[in-house]
Order: structure tokens, then sequence, then C-alpha cells
């Protein structure tokens, strides 16, 4: 699929020369931070090394005092507290962070997660029996609940309480809970509205150690799971999120959890096996955001998504590293068997696609099979939007609710929340954020929805948000590629929605002459400037062995991130290619 190139508008240059001065930089680093608002030393400062001392105070979050007085009552009563958390990665290490945080100081505490396909999203009425059968009078609600104000009415009525601590979008009307925390929430003055579930989670610890002589230094163990979640939800890294995103880091880096160090033993960033090592950092490279996403994310999801959500919340509050490689085993095999499915269901759709929409000019991607595995239609959604770039809904059927689920996924700047939430009144349930939605409907009703959803799509979006744009950040030449450059983008870590990686355009380029197709359809070569004495720079370009004729065809324009590569022992900077167009073509 062609993309457009952008290159952002440079930022007012004197702004940008105060600030290299300020700060003793190159001026392209300089360009990247007034690019991201950061206009002095302070912001600077801030920016590159985040302070725990600005998080907010988690108590100018709406019904923050409820929660935490309902909390401080169950605990002086005894009563049994029930941890409920949603089956994916930001639910399940809200449910551990929670749980692992009262687990130190009282006992009666438990856990539960739903069932993807017996109970589906958010709070279940199985639950509430579950509850009510074994005693529990408080259940905390972790990553869901903002709309489930009937089943909140149910508890109550078998003598339960709630607190709902969610981020998700509220309803028209907000659960009866004794509190509901969302910085999300209308009337909530909470400074930032852009925490994960647990994110939310870690608040609502911060406010009862606050209220209750606990320091804040024995909080800092649950950052690691509070980044996972940052990173897999792909909520923006600005703000609180990124400070707890980089103490995260830093955790992941020199000291993880049991559970999370044993996933990251199915990766390639333990040097040894990890049943061998002496308590030392043994990663053989500083694992980001983007390890997270791809190798981590992926791992805790799969066990909801083939088995069990149990599986994984077991994991992130494994006490040993021995308890913890039994149960990564399984999930890593889980994950296994998820890629295999995922794959195999993406083919099938993209066929569908290919054959129901060639001669349609759709605004639209909407499929449904009965038979999809309803754990990776979500995966599914991403792919398909990847390839054919418009807003797409994968369904398949449920077999507990006999209602067909989807899931959403959308592309730039296009609200998928808004275009479902327009047809709600042929809807069973839905919910979601501006670019990942779920939902559920009568299969009778299908058929309206994908017209009437095509219809809004095709009436608010804009032509230019059918086809994938790259937002350059710089246009830069080889020779400002150096090793001091590339440390200092190293630090704009933790990188992801709102601090996206910094993406770079050189002009006019030539291959060293060993450019070759590695793989199934990767692109392998290494780029000089014909004009500029400067040593060839390796570079790889994924699924773009299309453009090998025009790299050994004379002068080329990139389009690149820089990365460190890691073969054989030896780690070099590597410019991973978005894409590449002719000399000629484009800005």
């Amino acid at each position: 699929m062609k993309k457009r190139w952008k290159i952002i508008a440079n930022a007012d240059n004197s702004k940008i020369e105060h600030l290299r001065k300020e700060l003793g930089v190159d001026r392209v680093i300089a360009q990247l931070l007034v690019q991201r608002g950061i206009e002095t030393f302070d912001q600077a400062k801030a920016f590159f090394r985040p302070s725990l001392e600005d998080l907010h105070d988690p108590f100018l979050m709406k019904d923050m005092d409820k929660a935490v007085y309902r909390l401080e009552k169950a605990i002086k009563n005894k009563e049994k507290i029930l941890i409920y958390g949603d089956y994916d990665v930001d639910g399940t290490t809200a449910v551990a962070l929670l749980y692992t945080f009262l687990k130190t100081f009282y006992e009666p505490v438990g856990y539960y997660v739903p069932d993807r396909y017996d109970e589906g999203y958010g709070i279940s009425i199985k639950s509430i029996d579950y509850a009510a059968d074994h005693g529990f009078s408080l259940v905390i609600a972790l990553d869901c609940g903002i709309k489930a104000v009937e089943k909140v009415e149910y508890a109550a009525s078998k003598n339960i309480d709630y607190i709902i601590a969610d981020h998700h979008r509220p309803g028209e009307k907000l659960p009866a809970a004794v509190a509901v925390l969302d910085p999300k929430r209308e009337d909530c003055t909470y400074p930032y509205h852009d925490l994960s579930g647990c994110g939310v989670g870690f608040k609502l610890v911060q406010a009862y150690a606050q209220r209750n002589g606990i320091a804040f230094d024995d909080l800092l163990q649950y950052l690691d799971l509070v980044v996972v979640s940052i990173s897999s939800d792909m909520v923006e890294v600005t703000g609180e999120n990124r400070i707890l995103a980089y103490h995260g880091l830093h955790l992941m880096n020199t000291n993880p959890r049991p559970g999370l160090e044993a996933i990251l033993k199915y990766s390639d960033v333990i040097k040894k096996p990890i049943d061998q090592q002496d308590g030392k950092n043994h990663f053989n490279r500083q694992l980001t955001v983007n390890e997270l996403v791809f190798l981590v994310g992926p791992r805790i999801n799969a066990a909801g998504r083939m088995k069990s959500a149990k599986n994984s919340v077991e994991l992130l509050i494994s006490k040993t590293i021995e308890e913890a490689l039994n149960i990564a085993k399984n999930i890593d095999a889980f994950n296994t068997e998820r890629r295999e499915l995922d794959t195999n269901i993406t083919k099938k759709a993209t066929e569908i696609i290919d054959s129901a929409y060639q001669s349609e000019n759709k605004r639209t991607t909407v499929v449904y099979n009965p038979d999809w595995h309803k754990g990776v239609i979500g995966i599914v959604a991403s792919r398909l939007v990847e390839h054919f770039y418009r807003p797409t809904i994968v369904f398949t059927r449920s077999e507990a609710t006999g209602l067909i689920t989807g899931s959403a996924r959308s592309v730039k700047d296009f609200d998928i929340y808004e275009a479902i939430a327009s047809c709600k009144d042929i809807l069973e349930n839905f919910g979601g954020h501006k670019y990942a939605a779920g939902l559920s409907i009568k299969i009778e009703n299908f058929i309206e929805f994908k017209t009437r959803f095509e219809k809004y799509v095709a009436e608010h979006i804009q032509e230019d948000q059918l086809s994938p744009e790259l937002e350059i950040d710089a246009v830069i030449d080889l020779t400002q590629i150096t090793p001091k450059f590339f440390r200092i983008l190293r630090q704009f870590e933790p990188l992801g929605p709102g601090n996206s990686v910094p993406l770079f355009m050189t002009r006019k380029l030539m291959d060293s002459g060993y450019a070759r197709v590695v793989g199934k359809n990767h692109l392998k070569f290494a780029v000089v400037h014909p004009h500029i004495a400067t040593f060839p720079v390796p570079a790889i370009a994924f699924q773009q062995s299309n453009h090998f004729n025009l790299v050994k065809g004379g002068e080329f324009n990139i389009c690149y991130y820089l990365e460190e590569n890691h073969w054989n022992g030896k780690t070099n900077i590597q410019l991973n290619v978005k894409d590449i167009k002719p000399a000629d073509e484009c800005c």
C-alpha cells in the first residue's frame, strides 16, 4: 500500500536555537524536543529524567476518597475482598498489582478473572454469584465496569459493594457503585486523563498508602506491572504515564518480578537460561517499550485468548522463579497456538475481503465467520487495518451468548468508538477507545449494523485518512547519525503514542551494492551518499522486497527510524526503513 509522507512543520527556529544552546545538543535534537512541546531546560530535564515527585495527588481523582474509605472499612471489619479484572494484559496486570499489594498486610483477599468465552467482557453475573456464594462483600473491578449499571444493581441486591477502577469511556449513566474511579468521567477533574486500567489501580494503591502511612517507596515494586499495561494497552506515553513507564522500565531492566522475568526467558533478550542466573541483570540489551509490546504483552494475553487469563495472574503473582517458569512454559505454548490461529484467520479474512470488496469503494472493512476463534479476532482486525487501512471490525459467534461479537480497530485520527456508538440502538453492548473497541449484536441486526456503520464512516472520515501517513520529524543526512546522536535519541524512551519514535528522511541515497531479499519478503541493504564520503549505513526494510529494483536502480529517498541491531554478539546502529520512494518523488 502506498504511503503518504508528511514532514512535520518546523517549530519556531528561535525556540530551537535557544534550547540547543541551553542543552548543548545537536540542532536536530533540539528540534525534536520543541516539536514535542519541550522548550526550556526545566521541561527537558523533566522529559529526560521523569521524577516520581511529579505524580499527581491520587485524591484529585473523583471518588478516590470514597474508594479508600470503603477499602479501609472492609479491612477494619475483616470483610472478604475480591479483586476483579478484565482478561487482557491491562486487566491481569491490574489484578496482580492490587491483589499482591493487599496480600502484604491483609489475608481475606481473592481474585477473579472472567472467562472470555463463557462470561465475556466486563463484570459478569457469574462472578457476582461467585462472590455471593463465597462471602465476598466488596469487589474492586479493574479495567472494566464503567458501564455495568445493571450488574452493580444485581450485586447490591446480594449485599455486595463495588469499587470500579476503570479508564474506558463512561456511558450515559454511571453504575451505582460506592466509588467510580475513571479519569474519563466528565465530572472528574483529575489532571491526567489517559491512565491505563492498571494505572488507575496504582493510583488507588497510592491513595490507600498515603492515607495509611505506607511509604511510597514500598509501591515502586509494582511499576513493572504498570509499564507492561501502559505499553500493551497503547495509552499515551506522556505526562503521568511517562513517569510511571520510565521508572517501570528501570525496574524491568534491573529487577523484574519472577513472572515477567520468566516470560523474557522465552524471548531473545536473556543471555543464558534463567535458572542458571545469579540475581544479576543478564539481558543482552536494554528493554524498551517495544520489547514489552511484542514480547511480553502477547504472551500475557495469550492465556486469556486460548485458555484462561487466570494463568496470567498466577504467573504475575508468582513469588519464585521456579514457580513462574512452570507457568510461563504453558503460556508460551498458548502464544504459539495463538500465532498459528491468527495467521490462518487473517489469511481467510483477507481472501474474503479481496473477493467481496474488489469492485466496491468501501470506507470500512467488516467481516464475519461464526467459526473464527474469539480470542484472536482483535489481532486479526489489527492485521487487516495494516493491509487495507480501513476502520475494521472482525466478527465471530459467541457460543455462550448466541450473539455475534466483534473486535474493532481504527486508522489514524478516526474515532471508531463514536462510529459504533452511532448504532447503539441495535447493539447489545459495546465499549472501548478511539482506536479499539468491542461490541456484541444479534445476528438478525448484523446487515443493518454493517450498512449503518459504513454510512457513518463514509460521512465522517476524510479521504487522506484512508491511506497511511508517515509523519517525518526531521530531514537529515547520514553524517549526522553518530553514536552520540543515537545515545541521546535513546533517552527519548519510553516511546509510544504521544511520544512516538523519531522518524527521519534522507534524500538521494544509493545502495552500497549488496542489496538482497532476506527471509520471505524483507529487503536488506546499506546506504551511502553518492556525493558525500560516508561509510555505508546498514538498513532493513521489512515486507518491502517490492522495492528491490528501485534500490538497485539508482538514487532514492528513504523514511526510517534508528535502532540497535544485535547479531552474532555484535551491536550496531541500523536504519529501520518504513518506506522508500524515487529520488524525484515526495518532499
